[in-house]
Order: C-alpha cells, then structure tokens, then sequence
C-alpha cells in the first residue's frame, strides 16, 4: 500500500500543482471497503449517501435497529422491518424494489467486469443514477480511475481550489481530472481528505 501510495502521489503532484500542494497536507482515506454491492446501493438510495462518507449515519443506525452488520438479499427482510423508522419517498421504495428485483434475478461478479459493464448493468436499474454507480465504483470495487463529477461535495472543494465558476464547472472539473488518468480516484479522496481536514474553512 505504501509503494502504491508513493507511486500515486507523485504522479498526481507531477500533473497538478494544486494537487500537489493537497497531497503535501492530507493522506487520502484508507477506507476498508465492505466489496458488497447490494448493501452499498442501498446505502445511497435510504441515505442519499454512501456510507463511508454519512455524518447522519441513518443507514448504520437502520443496520443496528434490525441487528445487522452487512446486508444481503437473503436477511433484506429484517431491514424492511425497520425501514418505518425513516422517511423514504414513493419513488426510493420504487428504486429498492428494482434493486431488489435485479439481485433475485442476477449476480454478477462485479471484479471480472469493467467499469463502462459496472456503468451499464447498474444504469439499467430504474432509480440507480450515475452519481450512486460512480459511488460503487470509488469506494465499494475501489476502481483507481473514476471521476465523480456530479458529487456535491467534490464540487465545492474544487471550485474553491481550481477557482472554477458555477457556469461551466462540470466541463472545467473534468478537464482538470483528466491530468489526473490513470489514477484519478486517488485524486478524488485526496480533495475529499482535504475538505475533511478543512472543515472550518468555508467552501
């Protein structure tokens, strides 16, 4: 992990001199990945968040309620049991029950597929958008180059940093993560690590 480390920070210090000055300060967050898809997207869709990066913790508390550590299809039924306890619109309960429908049905294995095949298969499922994939693909199969670009969080942090304007931030932020290929979710968590460190500040 350290050579890994060493490797990815040079690089991206080497395109990106704001960048630079980022890695200099924060070490990206080491996050022990739970590899469970089902779990994860359910956490985005209940939470509007994934759980790594969740100040409310709604998912972990709905996991304790029902006695549970990870979720499968096989124990859902004991999350449903609980899911009362939150607010959820029609069209979320819409989205997990596709969700739901698709695990039935398949199950893939997520580590022999690309992430434009991650893209597709998940995009297929009504509800499941782009930022939820992206989010799968950045913490839960841990692909070292995905750029988030409709995060929220990620988008205040880099139009601070990149002085960006809102007009065309989305073409700007990607231009500037190109420079950052191959390892451009390394680039990603260090920017979040960054605003983590920098909470005081305002973005």
């Amino acid at each position: 992990m350290t050579s890994l480390r060493n490797s990815v920070a040079h690089h991206l210090s080497a395109k990106d001199n704001i960048l630079k000055q980022v890695i200099a300060e924060v070490e990206w967050l080491l996050v022990a990945s739970t590899r469970n898809v089902f779990h994860d997207l359910l956490s985005c869709i209940i939470e509007q968040q994934i759980h790594y990066r969740s100040t409310k913790k709604t998912f972990a508390k709905l996991l304790a309620k029902a006695s549970l550590e990870e979720l499968t299809l096989d124990n859902f039924e004991q999350l449903e049991e609980v899911l009362g306890d939150v607010k959820l619109s029609m069209k979320k309960y819409e989205t997990l029950e596709r969700i739901l429908e698709f695990f039935d049905l398949h199950s893939p294995d997520w580590t022999r597929l690309s992430d434009t095949e991650v893209r597709e298969i998940l995009g297929s499922i009504t509800g499941v958008g782009t930022w939820t994939v992206d989010m799968i693909l950045l913490y839960t199969l841990e692909r070292p180059n995905v750029f988030p670009a409709q995060d929220y969080h990620l988008r205040l942090v880099m139009e601070q940093l990149y002085n960006i304007g809102p007009k065309r931030i989305t073409a700007e932020m990607k231009k500037v993560a190109k420079n950052w290929a191959p390892y451009q979710s390394f680039g990603v968590k260090y920017l979040l690590a960054w605003k983590e460190a920098n909470k005081s500040r305002k973005l």
